[in-house]
């Protein structure tokens, strides 16, 4: 029998990812950041990588690799030096580490693990589509709470969380700072915050990806012992996207209760806890170094912003290494935007891949690269808005 003579069977979705439309010219996404990846000449400011580091890191996974240290399974649970590292860089104490394979498999090991049917979780709209995506695999509804505006400094307030949560409310789910607006909170908010956890027993979600860009940054933890969970990566300040690392830090209950939800028991990338050591051992060599050039190269691009008509940032100074530029006053659509300037070697991302409600207004673009290359960018954009302005 010819195989087109047999009946696919088609599986049932069980989960419902938010889809992501490719660009123009791609059968899938995939196909598109493959393209993007492998053209060494593209400026990356679509991703929030972080391009500013030394080769402190690089060499420590590469003599770990010349040693064939990844000939063995690591520790189940990982190097614990790693572990205290990580609690020292945040100054906590008596609290435990749960290594990842990068800080998204900790938010849906903490989604499994703690939400229930019947619960429901408040997120911020825009954000990650991914954190949402998860919840909803877990719990009876996700709550976005629309955010995209001046009066609440663009991000989820104390005010708008009661406004929004009912007795079924079981998690907040804080980004601080924010992907993809770089607002943040300040600590009389945070306290605010665990107030309203204690006194409805929720969960608190805080993901601090982007913690180490912020001008300041606090930590609910140190507010709410015991009901918070906190999301560390090695993506960003440390440069290791690539290479997926993360962690998520909480109380000894909690951690056992996540433990319970691990499929990856053999370890985490070996290679990388190698790395991210060396990272956390050299930070304070490189760190204020790179939050400078950070600084520096969103202030280069608030100048270059501020006189065009039509276009503005909306969160500025950034707490985080990536920013939005609202182009809905030029009547320029973001995906125009991202689309021609992919033609100038610049790869930016347009907002639909963070809101549904709001994408159509702004472009996202990272600026933890070298300040010449963000001269580029000065150049180009412009440009940019002039034609699509006038098309």
């Amino acid at each position: 029998m010819r195989e087109k003579d047999f009946d696919i069977k088609k599986p049932k979705m069980k989960f419902q990812k938010t889809e992501r439309i490719p660009p123009t010219g791609y059968e899938s996404a995939n196909d598109f950041f493959e393209d993007m990846y492998m053209d060494k000449d593209m400026i990356w400011m679509g991703q929030n990588t972080n391009h500013l580091h030394d080769d402190t890191i690089a060499n420590a996974m590469i003599e770990a690799i010349g040693e064939k240290t990844f000939c063995r399974y690591p520790a189940p649970e990982g190097f614990s030096e790693l572990k205290q590292l990580i609690l020292d860089d945040l100054q906590f104490e008596d609290l435990e580490v749960l290594l990842t394979s990068g800080a998204t498999e900790s938010l849906y090991l903490v989604m499994q693990a703690l939400l229930e049917p019947e619960d429901n979780v408040i997120l911020s709209d825009p954000g990650y589509f991914i954190i949402g995506d998860f919840a909803n695999r877990f719990a009876g509804e996700v709550r976005y709470v629309p955010i995209y505006f001046e009066e609440n400094d663009y991000k989820l307030t104390p005010k708008l969380l009661k406004e929004n949560m009912d007795e079924n409310t079981r998690m907040v789910i804080l980004i601080d700072p924010l992907n993809p607006l770089g607002s943040s909170y300040t600590e009389e908010e945070l306290k605010e915050f665990a107030q309203i956890a204690k006194e409805n027993d929720l969960y608190l979600l805080h993901d601090i990806t982007y913690k180490d860009f912020a001008r300041q940054h606090f930590l609910v933890e140190n507010y709410a012992p015991g009901q918070t969970l906190t999301i560390y990566s090695f993506s960003k300040i440390f440069g290791m996207a690539g290479l997926r690392i993360g962690g998520v830090i909480s109380s000894k209950p909690i951690i056992d209760a996540i433990k319970n939800a691990v499929v990856n028991d053999l370890g985490v990338n070996i290679i990388s806890q190698y790395g991210a050591i060396a990272g956390l051992k050299s930070k304070f060599e490189w760190f204020e170094n790179m939050r400078e050039i950070c600084f520096e190269n969103q202030r280069l691009i608030s100048e270059m912003i501020e006189p065009i008509e039509g276009v503005f940032l909306p969160v500025y100074p950034s707490d985080a290494n990536m920013m939005v530029i609202d182009l809905s006053g030029a009547g320029i659509n973001p995906k125009d935007m991202s689309n021609y300037l992919i033609d100038k070697k610049l790869f930016t991302r347009e907002g639909e891949y963070t809101s549904e409600d709001f994408g159509d207004k702004y472009l996202r673009i990272s600026f933890s690269i070298p300040t010449k290359e963000i001269k580029v960018f000065c150049e180009e954009f412009p440009k940019a808005v002039e034609a699509l302005r006038t098309k």
